[in-house]
């Protein structure tokens, strides 16, 4: 009589205690089989990673090595003549080690390594150019801003000195007894006279006349220096024409610095 079964007893117990409470049988089944599968797939990814280090070993482990008589071509070097360790060609001109091996690891075609080197090199040197007409085009863009401002300091500086030039004439014009001026704008307008910091009249003025402020100076100036032997910029008189010829520095006020 077989006995029956304690089901109160640990031997009852430690074959069941695995069996989580409220698990379906098909949930667990299905995590073993997921589990099952990405471990497979793990060793396969490890083990074709060896097999390509493999691969990379036995070939570096070939190109160090010297061929052996047993390779053909090495075999009919030798029966020509050809001894290890000797240049190749009939004058031993050639090449002593072998054509290196230039191993082609990625999936693109032949020449495309070339070809992106050679576009790289277009592009940086397309981008210098570029680089050296902006260098150009802003230099000469400072070189025009240099020369605007530096026209227009000389213009505001012969507008003054064309200012104090009538001034002056109008002076030595009326000294002499002169009641009318050569031309209108040796003299200066009566309601403008002592206000020199107002130029915009004075440009209205020279606007009206065909002449510009440095022709106007000029030749007020010579009217100064021929009729009263006067120069504004040595702010003197001179006693006749030899002394002003021998004397005067020149006709412009770059002359006096």
């Amino acid at each position: 009589m077989e006995e029956e079964e304690d089901y109160m007893s640990d031997s009852f117990i430690n074959v069941h205690q695995d069996v989580k409470p409220g698990m379906p049988m098909v949930r667990r089944l299905k995590e073993a089989i997921q589990k099952e599968e990405k471990q497979k797939e793990a060793n396969q990814k490890n083990r074709q990673k060896s097999i390509k280090e493999q691969e990379i070993e036995r070939r570096d482990t070939v190109l160090k090595s010297a061929l052996g008589n047993e390779n053909k071509g090495f075999a009919l070097l030798q029966k020509m003549g050809y001894k290890r360790g000797q240049a190749l060609g009939k004058s031993g001109g050639g090449i002593v080690e072998p054509i290196p091996l230039n191993i082609k690891t990625g999936r693109s075609g032949l020449g495309h390594d070339e070809l992106q080197k050679r576009k790289a090199e277009e592009k940086l040197e397309h981008y210098r150019r570029k680089m050296h007409m902006k260098k150009e085009t802003d230099e000469k863009a400072a070189d025009q801003f240099r020369m605007r401002v530096k026209n227009k300091q000389e213009e505001r500086k012969a507008e003054a000195d064309l200012q104090r030039s009538q001034r002056t004439c109008q002076q030595l014009d009326s000294h002499k007894g002169t009641e009318v001026p050569k031309e209108i704008w040796y003299w200066t307008d009566p309601k403008q006279e002592g206000e020199e910091d107002e130029l915009e009249e004075e440009e209205d003025e020279c606007k009206s006349s065909d002449l510009n402020v440095f022709e106007k100076l000029q030749i007020l100036t010579a009217y100064l220096r021929e009729e009263h032997l006067y120069c504004i910029w040595c702010g003197t008189a001179y006693e006749d024409p030899e002394d002003l010829s021998s004397s005067f520095p020149g006709d412009t006020s770059a002359d006096h610095d």
